[in-house]
């Protein structure tokens, strides 16, 4: 088993050309030239508008819902992770993840073309695809995992892919997908939210671009919604950010500065994550009342060959199958050191019997498990207390 402070195996790190390893570039990313007295990153920027002089075209900043300098140094420091040492790649922040989908899926899309999505990705794809359908746009769906993707790409527009799959944690081939569809002339998005720039770098692959909720371990604390589209296309860019502009989806100047300010964590709390969820995902292997254990870390996961492959660490999700619903409800009422929420990626571990939402094609006892920080050993035992707890029919009152 992986110790918590070490990586997990997996690509080599790439370095940039101050040959800057990941744990040093997030300390770093994205911010300005030291001053004397002046912070080392600067507090948020608070404006609706500012001072305009002349003409309008090339200013750096002339209304608070086309640019701010906020958003600039963080989308400056996702771009640095996300292609260390490209400077053609554009990061374009957003209001929330789902602001970041519908952006690139809405702005490249036009009635008549086709786009390929997962059949079972994050949920409100759902949402997403009964949209496009309403404006014209066929959109075929097929799992994430075996590439199975691949069967409907011909005449795509779109392709959009998510690995792991959010919550089945299936796996697919990014750079062998992002081939086949550029031989088509299909655009290729990539849904990075699980693995993070530090776990997985789609751009690198082959995608043209990617896209994440930065609500989730981007941030990791549980207190900001964010989203973001990086790629190294201008044109492709300029098309997404107007997109922004148009139907105002912008971030906050102070949850930019607080996802920022998180930044400089990121490789420390998403090592640790993903050892700790590699204890607990063996931890339930052993238990004869769980079913279909799934994270990508796991030697024996079906996954696993490729994730080695295409991914640097691989993430802080564990996902499982209790008997029934009611056993999963004791169990979730049974864990002490795991909140029962939604969303993932947070510094606090957190559970939710997933099929509660709707619209997951899961069993009633599936239990998407986010492992946090905390130490392993401590989460071990609370969770096979609670699998104990459980399976004797008892629940805390």
């Amino acid at each position: 088993m992986a110790q918590n402070d070490e990586p997990l195996t997996g690509p080599e790190l790439d370095y940039g050309p101050a040959g800057d390893a990941d744990a040093t570039r997030v300390v770093r990313a994205g911010l300005p030239e030291e001053r004397p007295y002046e912070p080392p990153l600067p507090g948020p920027v608070f404006a609706a508008h500012y001072h305009l002089p002349g003409e309008v075209e090339g200013a750096p900043y002339a209304y608070g819902r086309d640019s701010n300098p906020t958003w600039t140094g963080l989308e400056r420091a996702i771009g640095e992770l996300e292609c260390p040492g490209d400077e053609r790649t554009e990061v374009v922040a957003f209001a929330s993840g789902m602001g970041a989908i519908s952006a690139v899926l809405l702005s490249q899309l036009r009635p008549g073309d086709v786009a390929v999505l997962p059949s079972d990705g994050y949920n409100l794809l759902a949402s997403l695809r009964e949209r496009l359908e309403g404006f014209g746009v066929e959109v075929r769906t097929a799992p994430t995992g075996r590439d199975a993707q691949l069967a409907e790409l011909d005449g795509a527009k779109l392709l959009w892919i998510e690995t792991p799959s959010n919550p089945g944690l299936d796996v697919c081939d990014i750079a062998r997908l992002a081939e086949a569809a550029h031989a088509g002339g299909t655009l290729v998005a990539v849904d990075n939210t699980l693995a993070t720039p530090l776990g997985q770098r789609p751009l690198h692959l082959g995608a043209d671009l990617s896209v994440a909720s930065g609500t989730k371990a981007l941030t990791g604390h549980g207190d900001v919604l964010l989203g973001y589209v990086a790629c190294r296309d201008a044109e492709l860019a300029a098309s997404v950010r107007a997109w922004r502009k148009t139907v105002g989806a912008i971030p906050g100047p102070m949850e930019a500065w607080l996802a920022h300010r998180s930044l400089a964590t990121l490789d420390i709390r998403t090592q640790r994550q993903a050892g700790n969820a590699l204890a607990v995902a063996e931890a339930l292997l052993s238990r004869e009342e769980v079913s279909d254990v799934r994270h990508p870390g796991l030697p024996g996961d079906p996954s696993h060959t490729l994730a080695a492959r295409q991914m640097s660490r691989y993430g802080c999700v564990v996902s499982f199958t209790l008997p029934d619903r009611e056993f999963a409800d004791r169990f979730l009422s049974a864990v002490r050191l795991v909140g029962d929420a939604t969303s993932f990626g947070g510094v606090r571990s957190t559970a939710e019997r997933r099929g509660r939402w709707g619209g997951d094609e899961v069993p009633e006892g599936f239990v998407r498990l986010s492992v946090g920080v905390e130490d392993a050993a401590d989460l071990v035992r609370d969770v096979r207390h609670a699998l104990d707890t459980a399976a004797n029919g008892t629940a805390p009152g």
